[in-house]
């Protein structure tokens, strides 16, 4: 069960970076070829970003009290609407206000899926199975950086029109692995009761292994129930923290978003964009897929400190970058950036969280990055047609070293709430 629970999660970060891909990292060569500018583009990527933000606190909020639909339930619904926005990429003609809203609702629901998926994890440990956040989120790595060193060069060969169709592809083999993976939790949960009414002794019964007081039943009652207001009162400097997350993943947004036009301010083409960003995926894996070792030897504190000092340096490589090589060389980062951060906020917000907080938790850290790569994408894209990648690279290593300076003070003065 433990094997084709955690294979089953992979499926779901594999197919639900494939999505990322089409409809994020290719957003900006699918619109520029459509006739838009960098600024209506920063634009439409902002909007979408901020409806983003608005719809992942609720929507969070919504699985942790919901009793009818759990988060495989919630998640393969957004699927299917994906799936219907997708149809309007066929349909609206170019330059049009009507592809403008497919992106925004496209970019918006699939960034709402991130924090869900993210504590799908410690859910699908209710089946009594270990589930391995790294490795999961490794194929995700694996699974992009081959779809979009590919894909890079199939655009440039073929055209833009074959992006709609990749998504609507990758959008119903995400259904089909969150299916597979409800399917076979809900039938492991059910047996782990079994197994531990199997292991019990007689002096020792089950139930008196689930009695809980009246005052700890209380507690459990308002943990559960506490909204996003009242979480962040209690969690300070954790608040403080994610501010620094404001900074250090501006220039991810940047590099995601506009690797294009940074690509071709050093010479460099579509299917080069589409060969760093699978680069750069694929230099997660080893980080990923170690993560829990990494996480033994070192604690969470000390890993995300590494990985803010990373992301600026990867930034600061690519200001300084003058041509397609040096873009490569600054992507030699990403396993001690992105790779390490990412998994490292995932455990130290489950760590620092109650379990009526912890979708929160991972919420609130998915939305700080949703805020600022809405005013990346939307300082950017004008940064872009005003002066250019390079003064866009240089304003995003000043604010990823702000930012890294707000999480190396803040992390150790994080306060546990288990």
């Amino acid at each position: 069960m433990g094997k084709i629970l955690n294979s089953g999660y992979g499926a779901i970060f594999g197919t639900y970076w494939i999505i990322y891909a089409v409809v994020s990292s290719f957003a900006s060569v699918f619109m520029l070829a459509k006739g838009y500018t960098n600024s209506q583009i920063g634009v439409t990527l902002a909007v979408a970003n901020v409806l983003a933000v608005i719809m992942q606190p609720l929507i969070a909020d919504f699985v942790d009290r919901s009793k009818r639909l759990d988060v495989i339930g919630t998640t393969e619904i957004m699927t299917i609407c994906m799936m219907v926005f997708t149809i309007g990429m066929f349909t609206f003609k170019g330059g049009s206000l009507g592809l403008c809203v497919v992106f925004v609702l496209l970019i918006a629901f699939h960034t709402v899926l991130q924090p869900l998926f993210n504590s799908l994890a410690f859910r699908l440990e209710e089946a009594g199975v270990s589930i391995n956040f790294g490795i999961a989120r490794s194929v995700g790595s694996l699974a992009y950086s081959i779809f979009v060193a590919i894909f890079g060069t199939i655009v440039e060969h073929f055209g833009i029109n074959v992006m709609p169709i990749a998504s609507e592809i990758s959008c119903l083999m995400l259904i089909a692995s969150l299916a597979f993976t409800g399917y076979y939790f809900n039938k492991g949960k059910k047996q782990a009761p079994q197994r531990k009414i199997e292991g019990a002794t007689v002096e020792e019964p089950v139930e008196k292994e689930t009695e809980v007081t009246a005052e700890a039943e209380e507690s459990i009652v308002e943990e559960e129930e506490i909204n996003l207001v009242q979480f962040i009162r209690r969690n300070k400097m954790f608040f403080i923290m994610n501010l620094g997350v404001l900074g250090i993943y501006f220039s991810n947004a940047v590099l995601n978003n506009y690797m294009a036009q940074i690509c071709d301010g050093v010479g460099g083409s579509t299917e080069d964009m589409g060969r760093i960003l699978g680069v750069m995926a694929f230099l997660e894996i080893p980080t990923m897929v170690f993560f829990k070792q990494l996480r033994d030897r070192f604690s969470c504190q000390f890993l995300l400190k590494i990985a803010a000092i990373g992301f600026t340096v990867k930034i600061a490589i690519c200001w300084l970058a003058n041509s397609v090589i040096m873009l490569y060389i600054g992507q030699l980062f990403q396993p001690v950036s992105f790779a390490l951060f990412l998994p490292g906020m995932v455990y130290f917000s489950d760590e620092m969280m109650s379990k009526g907080e912890a979708v929160k938790g991972q919420a609130l850290f998915t939305t700080m990055i949703t805020i600022t790569t809405i005013f990346a994408t939307l300082c950017g894209g004008m940064i872009l047609d005003a002066s250019g990648s390079k003064m866009l690279t240089f304003v995003s290593t000043l604010l990823t070293a702000a930012g890294a300076l707000v999480i190396i003070f803040a992390v150790d003065r994080v306060k546990s709430n288990k």
